[in-house]
């Protein structure tokens, strides 16, 4: 109760620079939508997913989700990303083989799992003409977290919310929004991964661990059901890791660390022969200190039928207008 009413302290004497933070937010967004900011659009459709709050919410799955549809489709996408946490100086391509450190943690389960061409940097725009140019057979983007990137001018928004919604309702710093929550009327789509936010409903299903030793050993969760395993997570919500272990019948210890810790394995010395679970964005900065008892769960996104038909219409709507 005593850490609640402090948090609840600290967001009350940072509630007069969120005020500023919304102005500078609202003023920002005007400037650019005005054009006395600059703005670029790459030439070929660009999606952007992204949400309103700090921290991950189902992002990096949705990307997956959403760029194994478009080539369903006929669409040969790319991927930009930031590469949160690493210095890139330079726009670059993020491959399996890349270390986290170099390239960031999501962009290498991007490129693992989509198959499609990832590339990384601060600089979303210089990002895109780079992929464009090393690969100029692709003929739509995926933004992965770039909601508010507007130097890159987009065709479909797409936010994502989560059980956490908006959290205490203050922006930055006093609280966890980036924009206020009015921001997701002027999206396109909002995508609801287990919130009380209307929206095209997301589930995150996995129930498959594999060892990171091993790719190959790969069994059901029901093989841990009963037993007590730790759990490591460093995303945005790790309590949603744990609960989702929980209910595979897995006797958890949670052991929770912030979005994109820097893993070391020292931070999975338990002092017991354990299991260790872990996500697979966690994993790809553990992989080459792999151990025989560390397992990941990766996980793939559900999404209502209904969203895909919604983006096919969208995007069959650039085609249609590159043919007249």
């Amino acid at each position: 109760m005593r850490h609640w009413a402090r948090r609840g302290a600290i967001a009350c004497l940072l509630w007069p620079l969120s005020l500023v933070f919304r102005f500078a937010v609202a003023l920002r967004r005007v400037l650019y939508k005005v054009r006395l900011l600059k703005s670029e659009h790459p030439g070929i459709p660009v999606v952007v997913v992204g949400n309103v709050t700090v921290g991950g919410s189902g992002k990096t799955p949705l990307v997956i989700w959403i760029a194994e549809h478009l080539k369903k489709k006929g669409w040969t996408p790319g991927i930009v990303s930031r590469g949160y946490g690493a210095k890139i100086e330079s726009p670059r391509a993020a491959t399996i083989a890349d270390a986290a450190a170099d390239v960031g943690d999501e962009p290498i389960v991007l490129s693992r799992r989509s198959g499609c061409p990832v590339w990384v940097g601060a600089d979303r725009v210089a990002v895109c003409r780079a992929l464009r140019a090393a690969h100029p057979d692709v003929d739509a983007l995926i933004l992965d977290d770039g909601l508010q990137h507007y130097a890159l001018r987009r065709d479909v928004e797409i936010a994502v919310v989560d059980a956490r919604n908006f959290g205490n309702g203050f922006l930055l710093p006093a609280g966890p929004l980036r924009e206020p929550p009015s921001r997701l009327r002027s999206v396109g789509a909002v995508v609801s991964h287990a919130s009380s936010v209307p929206g095209y409903p997301m589930k995150l299903k996995g129930d498959t661990l594999h060892r990171m030793t091993d790719a190959n050993d790969r069994r059901p969760a029901s093989a841990f059901a009963g037993q007590r395993a730790h759990a490591v997570a460093g995303i945005g919500e790790p309590n949603r890791f744990f609960l989702q272990l929980g209910k595979l019948g897995i006797k958890v210890v949670p052991h929770p660390f912030p979005d994109h810790h820097a893993f070391k394995p020292a931070d999975l010395d338990f002092g017991d022969e354990a299991p260790v679970l872990m996500t697979e964005k966690d994993a790809v900065k553990l992989r080459r200190a792999a151990r025989p008892n560390w397992w990941v769960l990766p996980v793939t996104a559900e999404v209502d039928a209904a969203f895909g038909e919604w983006l096919t219409r969208r995007l069959d709507g650039f085609r249609r207008s590159k043919a007249a």
